[in-house]
């Protein structure tokens, strides 16, 4: 079979990878191409030696830390225990219903410390929505005191 030989000679060569930067600066007077720099291993930042690094020491540190900075701390246990407060409330009224009971008190709402209380409404929210409510209810504030004071007079 004629294909074979040319399949063969194709397959077993490795392609250049195509460059669209090369082609598009053909026939331009920009022909030289900047190679990029390669990238740095992390443990080459850290690989000097250690009597130079005493003498120093300012010189040497790491241009990255070892390890990420800590975010916000989880707070996964209090969501776990809210979860199971309402599912045990939850039992409580379907058992009063089944009985004909009357129902137990809702349970108190849990208070997540994430969030951000508004000065103005005391409602709660997260940070980024908190910085645009407390703009807004400020703002709703002053025009609630001036139609007051309008009204009075």
């Amino acid at each position: 079979l004629r294909h074979d030989p040319i399949c063969k000679k194709v397959f077993n060569k490795k392609r250049k990878p195509f460059s669209s930067l090369k082609q598009r600066l053909q026939g331009t007077e920009i022909t030289t191409v900047k190679k990029q720099p390669q990238k740095v291993k992390e443990s080459s930042l850290y690989d000097f030696p250690l009597s130079l690094a005493r003498e120093n020491y300012n010189l040497y540190l790491p241009l990255f830390p070892l390890q990420k900075e800590p975010g916000k701390k989880s707070n996964w246990r209090q969501h776990h225990e809210d979860f199971i407060k309402a599912i045990r409330s939850a039992k409580e009224v379907t058992k009063a219903l089944k009985e004909g009971r009357p129902l137990p008190p809702p349970p108190p709402p849990s208070i997540n410390p994430d969030y951000i209380q508004c000065p103005h409404c005391s409602r709660r929210f997260n940070e980024a929505a908190a910085q645009r409510h407390i703009k807004f209810c400020e703002g709703q504030a002053v025009r609630r005191a001036f139609a007051a004071k309008a009204s009075r007079q």
